[in-house]
């Protein structure tokens, strides 16, 4: 395979004349990658910048003004048409401030109490969200802990759903055994798709910064503060600035060692933690198209690691299959559903969705990068920074002393059958505590109960068990966050660990002097394997 050192990235023009092909290109790095963008100069960025590792940085346009003629406007990019839709505007230009009418808020045990006490501030002790409905409460962070602090938030949380008749309370009573709770459901960005509130071309606000998962449903998701939330509890919408927007082109087939965590981490070390502040991420691609959602869902959930304001995907046949599953059960709650089926069946509610997030090749975007997927390798992002780009193969000799499988980013039910792949190809035991802490009560059911493909049968807890991992811990976000001191698999010495979350900062998982080794669940399994980071192809291949 060719070294990803050799491969070039190839500048062209956006949007303006073609680019003179016969000028010498420059040896930028280590992936299958261009960018495109105007010609406008900028300073250069005053960071160190690795020879091994360029961040290509595109300059900002000028002000995109409306045409006097509908004729020949520019047509509006993903994320300028949802949030068009959510302030009733025809137009919109990047940088403009626009009041939005939101369709979901997100909130959790960590956050929501400080939005609560806000909104009664506000609004006042007496008052009414403005649609409850509208409002989804998770507890999923600090849930299975004995910190008295921690459970009172949980508290506080049930305490102003049952005060406010909130539909969407996802409520957990018996924290001794998590099964006993059928409302409960774990991760909120997880589960927010399962329970059919992820929609194309809606508006989706969150107190978490992960929010930005729900975008590849193909709607606007990012996540805010207390304070906005507290507002949007009472009104119902926010003021918003329009973000521009980024666009990722990812073409050709994705091999079979790679995942959508491999992908995040090449675009992160490319473009840098702030190389998309305040800007939409837009994925598009062959590869885009062939990912599954929960892959896409990895792909929008790091956006913010880049600064992003958002991520978002094109809706498209594979999102409207997993939808039929999801909204045909959100809707049976709804006393509008039989109204809607009776003068709009599912098919034509998906073609209405598909006007909503159609795509059009004429938007204008701040800068293009390109992506040929099949010459990319299994990357690793190194302490302490999620852009701190690697090869795996390159950090073969960094031993490691544990492996974690979780949370929003990787515990899903694809990111453990990965796992499972892994393990079941190689046939050996984990030279290392490998922990399973799977994102939902669904993941956690699917773990137990849904074969592995070419197992002859096994389930992932039973190739999980004879490889020597942790025993399945109940849903949550765990020790991805640290979190109080007996939170499960949480880091409180100063361990080596590959994981497959999204963060790794200084004391993310615990310790303050913990390291921590990004990596998708293939590099984390085969890591899990030898004791060292490992590129997963010595198993797969």
């Amino acid at each position: 395979m060719e070294d990803m050192d050799k491969i070039k990235v190839q500048p062209k023009i956006l949007l303006q004349k073609k680019p003179n092909t016969s000028e010498p290109q420059k040896d930028l790095g280590r992936s299958g990658f261009s960018s495109s963008s105007s010609t406008i100069s900028i300073p250069k960025c005053k960071k160190p910048i690795s020879k091994k590792t360029v961040s290509v940085m595109a300059p900002q346009q000028s002000e995109r003004r409306p045409a006097t003629t509908g004729s020949v406007k520019t047509a509006l990019t993903m994320t300028e048409k949802i949030l068009a839709r959510a302030s009733e505007k025809p137009q919109l230009n990047p940088g403009e401030n626009v009041w939005v009418n939101v369709d979901i808020l997100m909130t959790h045990d960590v956050c929501g109490p400080g939005s609560i006490g806000i909104f009664k501030k506000e609004f006042g002790e007496d008052a009414k969200v403005w649609d409850r409905e509208k409002v989804v409460i998770i507890p999923d962070h600090y849930i299975f802990t004995k910190e008295e602090r921690a459970n009172r938030n949980v508290d506080i949380l049930r305490d102003f759903c049952n005060e406010q008749n909130i539909k969407y309370f996802y409520d957990i009573k018996d924290r001794s055994n998590f099964k006993a709770n059928p409302d409960y459901k774990g991760v909120c960005h997880v589960a927010l798709a399962q329970e059919g509130h992820c929609r194309p071309g809606e508006v989706l606000l969150g107190t978490d910064s992960h929010t930005c998962t729900a975008g590849a449903f193909g709607q606007f998701a990012t996540g805010i503060g207390n304070t906005d939330a507290g507002f949007v509890l009472g009104a119902g919408k926010l003021l918003l600035k329009v973000p521009p927007t980024l666009r990722f082109v990812m073409d050709g087939e994705m091999p079979d060692y790679l995942l959508a965590k491999d992908l995040i981490l090449q675009i992160i070390g490319e473009i840098s933690v702030a190389g998309a502040t305040y800007k939409s991420m837009e994925f598009v691609g062959t590869t885009v198209e062939s990912l599954t959602m929960e892959e896409r869902m990895t792909l929008c959930n790091m956006v913010v690691e880049a600064g992003g304001k958002n991520g978002v995907v094109p809706a498209d046949n594979t999102t409207f299959k997993y939808l039929e599953v999801c909204l045909a059960d959100f809707f049976m709650d709804c006393s509008s559903w039989l109204r809607i089926k009776h003068l709009c069946p599912m098919n034509q509610f998906i073609v209405m969705r598909k006007q909503v997030m159609a795509y059009f090749l004429a938007s204008r975007f701040l800068s293009e990068y390109r992506f040929d997927i099949p010459k990319l390798e299994p990357m690793v992002a190194k302490p302490h920074s999620p852009d701190n780009r690697a090869l795996a193969r390159e950090c073969k000799d960094v031993k490691i002393d544990r492996v974690y499988i979780g949370s929003c980013t990787g515990g899903k039910t694809e990111d453990f059958m990965a796992v499972a792949r892994v393990f079941l190809a190689s046939g050996n035991r984990v030279k290392v505590p490998t922990f399973l802490v799977p994102a939902t009560q669904k993941v956690w059911m699917d773990i137990f109960t849904l074969p592995v493909p070419g197992s002859g049968g096994k389930t992932c807890s039973q190739i999980f068990e004879e490889a020597g991992c942790d025993t399945p811990a109940s849903p949550s976000c765990g020790a991805c966050l640290g979190g109080p001191k007996d939170t499960h698999a949480r880091m409180n010495e100063p361990l080596v660990c590959v994981s497959t979350t999204n963060r790794n900062f200084p004391g993310r998982m615990g310790h303050r002097e913990g390291q921590i080794y990004l990596a998708s669940p293939y590099t984390a399994a085969a890591s899990a394997l030898t004791g060292y980071v490992t590129d997963p192809r010595e198993f797969l291949q």
